[in-house]
């Protein structure tokens, strides 16, 4: 009697080390990928960051397109899961350096002041058709010598980037989400909520990087089937030919 009183005791106690440890496992994993995230977005606890936010061009007053909204959900969320908090501001009313707290930027460089500043000096190697003249180029991209139609509905393309001007040190990044449509900035930003681990490991934690992304036929899928086109960080960052030219 007494010894099977034994090996019961024995095996509840073997049951409770084994469950705190696998607890303790469990808990220095998760502790460890939600130190990498906060490292990668620059947000640890209870930090600020910044989201600036765009005009919707097609409005007559200053409002938010739809997509553009839902994407601003995305990133929130991706805040909210760092431990940090976010400070929403106008694109126009944002009138500052960058560096001190991360900045999620959202928009073209039509709808969004601040997105064309940043296109300027973080990447010079980049130029956006924003003519309002009808045409096959109307929208395009052009990076280094390549350049990327808007097919309406069907291929539509928008840039992802997380910068730091070649800062070093405790520098918060600047995120870049910058299409040719608003529904291409609900994409991106999926994608990066999505693919942000698979970001880090490649891009390292602190590490520069500008992809070029394509939503195919969102007429069918809306901003769910998000294709990588190119790490075009090299030619986004390397000023363009004549650069000083271009409209």
């Amino acid at each position: 009697m007494e010894e099977n009183l034994r090996e019961i005791v024995l095996g509840v106690l073997v049951a409770a080390i084994t469950a705190s440890a696998g607890w303790f496992a469990r808990t220095y994993l998760w502790r460890r990928r939600l130190q990498r995230k906060q490292r990668f977005f620059g947000m640890p606890p209870n930090s600020e960051c910044l989201l600036v936010v765009n005009r919707d061009a097609a409005a007559g007053e200053w409002s938010v397109a739809r997509h553009d909204v839902f994407a601003l959900l995305e990133l929130s969320a991706l805040i909210k899961d760092c431990g940090a908090k976010a400070d929403v501001v106008s694109h126009d009313a944002a009138q500052q350096g960058f560096g001190e707290r991360t900045e999620f930027c959202l928009g073209g460089p039509v709808s969004n002041r601040r997105m064309a500043a940043h296109l300027q000096s973080l990447l010079p190697g980049v130029h956006m058709d924003t003519s309002a003249a009808p045409g096959p180029d109307r929208g395009a991209f052009t990076i280094g010598s390549e350049r990327y139609r808007l097919e309406n509905g069907t291929a539509e393309h928008v840039l992802l980037a997380r910068l730091t001007a070649g800062r070093t040190g405790d520098v918060r990044p600047v995120f870049l989400i910058c299409g040719q449509r608003s529904l291409t900035h609900q994409a991106a930003a999926r994608y990066l909520a999505r693919h942000h681990v698979r970001l880090a490991r490649k891009h390292g934690t602190e590490g520069n990087f500008c992809l070029l992304l394509k939503v195919v036929n969102s007429q069918a899928y809306g901003p769910d089937v998000v294709e990588l086109v190119a790490d075009v960080t090299r030619a986004a960052t390397t000023p363009r030919r004549g650069a000083h030219r271009a409209g």
